[in-house]
């Protein structure tokens, strides 16, 4: 593994796989469960290329890179320090020969990319509509967490755009904009092939939505069944365990 200097408010995370580490400031943001759950639910074949919309910190590109075989994974992230902050981690774990992180914007994907050179889109978007009444709309956390730079529509856009016919679009979002979801992925021809609710235990309702899509598919749609997070307080399933990598 390579080494690097972190910046002031940076630390280092073990991944749990293949010694892989990742760099983060919890000050700005840090990748959550929900980016987890996408790499474990999401794949790329061998050799394979894979598109990360909106990377962060370079989570599911890195984790991919150790789940799977694929030749390029590259990460595309419209904030310049995240941007910076993701390449450093690539670099930190030796991943150069797979691995690119692209400083750039999800709505140009379509002039940054080629047209249908991706067999994989994956995106862990901002969930929440809008950010009025933010009390720091420019801030990382919010542009992470809410539509301020680009919305639900953008995403599928540039997945549409980027994939190869027959290519698989992996996304994690919230239950209550599914229907939304749905219909946007069927308008630019996405078809929703695959869905697995995220319940936190057995008995609540899901908070979060794993779905996969494929560019020109049929409509046929198979609902898995629900992933539950915790067995009790504080304590994951064994699938939890799993897709952690813990055991």
């Amino acid at each position: 593994m390579g080494t690097i200097d972190l910046k002031s408010g940076e630390r280092l995370d073990d991944l749990q796989r293949n010694g892989y580490r990742i760099i983060q400031d919890p000050e700005k943001f840090c990748f959550g469960m929900d980016a987890v759950l996408l790499s474990g639910f999401a794949s790329v074949p061998d050799g394979g290329s894979m598109l990360d919309l909106g990377t962060g910190t370079g989570i599911i590109p890195i984790l991919m890179a150790a789940k799977t075989k694929a030749d390029r994974l590259v990460g595309l992230e419209i904030q310049e320090e995240s941007a910076e902050m993701a390449g450093r981690s690539v670099i930190l774990n030796n991943l150069q020969s797979r691995v690119e992180i692209i400083h750039g914007d999800i709505k140009e994907a379509g002039e940054l990319f080629e047209a249908a050179s991706f067999d994989v889109v994956t995106c862990n978007p901002p969930y929440m509509i809008g950010g009025h009444g933010l009390k720091n709309p420019d801030g990382p956390k919010a542009i992470a967490r809410h539509e301020i730079l680009c919305d639900l529509e953008d995403v599928v856009k540039a997945a549409a755009r980027c994939l190869k016919p027959g290519g698989k679009f992996y996304m994690v979002h919230r239950p209550f904009r599914l229907s939304e979801i749905i219909v946007m992925m069927h308008d630019h021809k996405v078809e929703p092939k695959r869905m697995r609710l995220v319940h936190p235990f057995a008995d609540k309702e899901p908070n979060m939505v794993l779905i996969e899509g494929v560019r020109g598919g049929k409509s046929r749609m198979t609902v898995e069944a629900p992933l539950v997070v915790y067995e009790s307080q504080g304590k994951y399933t064994q699938e939890i365990y799993e897709i952690y990598g813990y055991q």
